[in-house]
């Protein structure tokens, strides 16, 4: 039974975030309630605030006190706060970036305030935004114009006979961002959002392949306007002359069958599809009507691997980090490489702050000895794009991944 005195403090703190004096005290509330995970996270958001706050410290000493520390040897001498973080960065910037080009939530016709129909299928509300990805301005702005501004304004859609209905095949190295451009397109059209993976549709018996793509789209037509996301489109939607068992090209030919809609209307019902290796893709799903619109989503920029190691880091103990250099060197890691070299950051600051009994601020040298450790995982993505871009893109599709290796010289 949760503690009244400390969920109104607790309402307190959520309404007054950087009251760190009220924030230690609901520490110490949590704290000797037995929670030490709030109560520590809570004293590393106030470290944050105020990294020279020794009452911090001391009550984030106390509460690793209560966690069992291995006995690996003597305690290492604890490591004194010494000045608060450098950088001067913007941590509410890292969550919502380039405001300015996302337009207000669309809402297309149908009922998109009723309930998502509950079946085998889970059909969600979308809540991120084209703003909530960190940097990809160029990505963002292609989104806006070729697949989400047409659809704004339902009277000039009529006039012009555009069609609620469409698809977008996002594709790129792995780890960079797809399934959240995903979720947070269906957040711009203020739609509802299925993730659809591999083992969802995929079945051992004849036909429930077919059967459950079927299912999946009946759902959707009914709780239109939703976004379809198909993960991993290229093992679902693998080129027929590839493919020399029957049931997979049975499944192949079940999705075009639902992406045209011959006997149902696919009216609000827009299919993103992701993959990492679109030369595997079957033709007959790249023409009009089908994922008609190729978009490259390539490793993050600088700006964007800046806004998106603010973003794991800035829910912890932290001091001296500059983030403009650690952005500087981490040209070509992915999105999920940077949130690993954070997690290894943390885990080697903590492991000391257990073993001293003393709270041990993560800083330049835990990122970069993590860095150290941590290595692209791109790289192997980029050396097979390099035979497709030169040697199977006589019609151009590949042009724009082309002129990145060219630029990056990884090609």
């Amino acid at each position: 039974m949760t503690n009244p005195l400390i969920a109104s403090l607790a309402k307190a703190v959520e309404a007054a975030p950087t009251d760190v004096a009220l924030r230690l005290h609901l520490a110490e509330m949590l704290l000797a309630d037995g929670q030490l995970d709030a109560a520590l996270g809570h004293c590393a958001t106030a470290l944050q605030q105020d990294p020279a706050s020794g009452s911090a410290r001391a009550l984030m000493g106390r509460a690793l006190g209560g966690i069992p520390q291995p006995q690996t040897g003597p305690p290492a001498e604890a490591t004194p706060v010494e000045s608060a973080p450098a950088d001067g960065f913007d941590w509410s910037a890292a969550e919502s970036e380039v405001k300015d080009i996302a337009p207000e939530p669309m809402f297309v016709e149908g009922d998109a305030g009723a309930e998502p129909e509950v079946g085998a299928w889970d059909v969600e509300r979308a809540t991120v935004r084209l703003a909530d990805v960190g940097g990809m301005r160029e990505v963002k702005e292609r989104i806006l114009v070729s697949f989400l501004a047409p659809m704004q304004n339902p009277e000039m859609r009529k006039l012009y006979g555009k069609s609620l209905r469409g698809g977008i095949l996002l594709y790129g190295p792995p780890g960079c961002g797809k399934t959240f451009i995903g979720r947070a397109i269906a957040g711009e059209m203020g739609a509802q959002f299925i993730n659809v993976g591999l083992s969802d549709v995929l079945d051992m018996y004849i036909g429930q392949s077919e059967r459950n793509l079927h299912e999946l789209f009946q759902i959707a037509r009914r709780n239109a306007p939703v976004v379809i996301f198909l993960d991993e489109v290229d093992a679902l939607g693998q080129k027929r002359s590839l493919t020399r068992h029957s049931a997979m090209r049975g499944t192949v030919n079940q999705l075009l069958a639902e992406l045209d809609g011959v006997s149902d209307s696919n009216e609000g019902v827009y299919v993103v599809g992701a993959t990492n290796q679109p030369w595997d893709v079957d033709p007959a799903l790249r023409r009009p009507g089908r994922f008609d619109r190729t978009l490259l989503v390539l490793p993050p920029d600088q700006e964007a691997r800046e806004a998106i190691l603010g973003y794991h880091l800035k829910d912890r103990p932290i001091e001296g980090i500059n983030l403009a250099s650690l952005a500087k060197a981490t040209d070509g890691y992915s999105g999920a490489d940077l949130a690993h070299i954070c997690e290894s950051a943390a885990e080697r600051a903590m492991m000391e702050g257990i073993r001293s009994g003393a709270v041990r601020m993560i800083r330049m040298d835990d990122l970069y000895a993590a860095l150290r450790e941590v290595r692209p995982s791109t790289g192997p993505w980029f050396d097979a794009a390099r035979n497709v871009v030169q040697f199977a893109n006589t019609d151009g599709t590949y042009d724009e991944l082309r002129t990145y290796m060219k630029r990056t010289k990884k090609l």
